[in-house]
């Protein structure tokens, strides 16, 4: 097929370089404008303008598209079998989903309908799931709305964190693709609509989602809540008045109960306790401004004493 591919993130290289082994043209690559980032707000490339570079692919990186009538005219002038859409992290508007013939497929990091959104893997983890997996789908104008095309699902080990699955998923979306591509060109892939009532979102992470309520939730749900937020925005509460980042945790199954928010080290681990009578080991952590340290000698070095909390 001719297609044009739209991608950003690590998560996008391996569907663009599988098109372009498996013989597919890709005659111009979209992604996002490279972007100041990082403390240094040093200017980062995306990883798909990188390996497009080196495969000598034509690149495009619009700050706008909706409105953008020379990049109109240049889709139509290479009138696309297909888009293809993998992380872009732009809406399309309703001119390009109407362009191409097999129209505009995207490549998704969850069972849809649920996760819609622009987090689908983080959310699966943090809300504990034990199966996710990839969906290839017609775009549509809604949010992750469009008809279904092809799934692969596989389980989610309880320890699994979602920087985990993020390469493992990328690559089964990259081989979901290409078998997608060769349904439609076959005819033998009938789209099937998506049961609105069974739809979940996995909205844009902010710092806010880091911020862990051991009085809220059990130590399981802090845990996993970690997993899928790890590395950012993290899991953080207050210690002292300072931020407090938890960088390793995991639940304790003990008869020992703690209060919610409570810290005690008396058994050689850094404990604090959460919802339900449920116990959670900080592992590593790091009050603000100071490097990183294992539980115990935090408490030490701290000087932690009984009844003090987190908030």
């Amino acid at each position: 097929m001719k297609l044009v591919f739209c991608g950003t993130p690590e998560f996008a290289v391996p569907s663009l370089q599988a098109l372009v082994d498996a013989g597919h043209e890709v005659a111009l690559v979209l992604t996002q404008p490279d972007r100041p980032a990082g403390r240094k707000m040093e200017l980062q490339v995306p990883a798909v303008k990188q390996l497009a570079t080196r495969l000598g692919l034509p690149v495009l990186q619009p700050e706008r598209i909706k409105t953008n009538a020379d990049l109109r005219a240049r889709l139509e002038a290479i009138a696309p079998d297909a888009v293809v859409v993998v992380a872009y992290g732009r809406i399309i508007p309703d001119w390009m989903l109407q362009l191409p013939r097999f129209g505009n497929i995207n490549v998704h990091g969850s069972l849809l309908p649920k996760y819609r959104g622009a987090a689908p893997i983080q959310w699966a983890v943090a809300n504990g799931e034990t199966e996710t997996g990839v969906t290839t789908m017609q775009l549509d104008a809604g949010l992750d709305t469009g008809d279904i095309l092809l799934m692969h699902s596989i389980s989610v080990a309880p320890d699994t964190t979602s920087a985990q699955l993020y390469p493992q998923l990328s690559q089964i979306g990259a081989k979901l693709l290409l078998e997608t591509l060769e349904g439609l060109e076959r005819g033998t892939i009938h789209p099937t609509p998506q049961n609105p009532a069974e739809a979940t979102l996995a909205p844009i992470l902010t710092r806010e989602d880091g911020r862990f309520l051991p009085a809220e939730q059990t130590a399981q749900q802090i845990y996993n809540r970690w997993r899928g937020f790890t590395p950012w925005p993290g899991a953080h509460a207050i210690f002292r008045g300072k931020r407090f980042l938890v960088h390793k945790m995991h639940p304790v199954f003990s008869s020992t109960t703690l209060q919610p928010n409570h810290l005690d080290a008396s058994t050689g681990e850094l404990l604090v306790g959460a919802a339900g009578n449920t116990l959670l080991a900080l592992d590593e952590v790091q009050l603000e401004g100071k490097p990183r340290l294992p539980g115990a000698q935090f408490a030490r070095d701290f000087q932690l004493h009984t009844g003090e909390h987190l908030d």
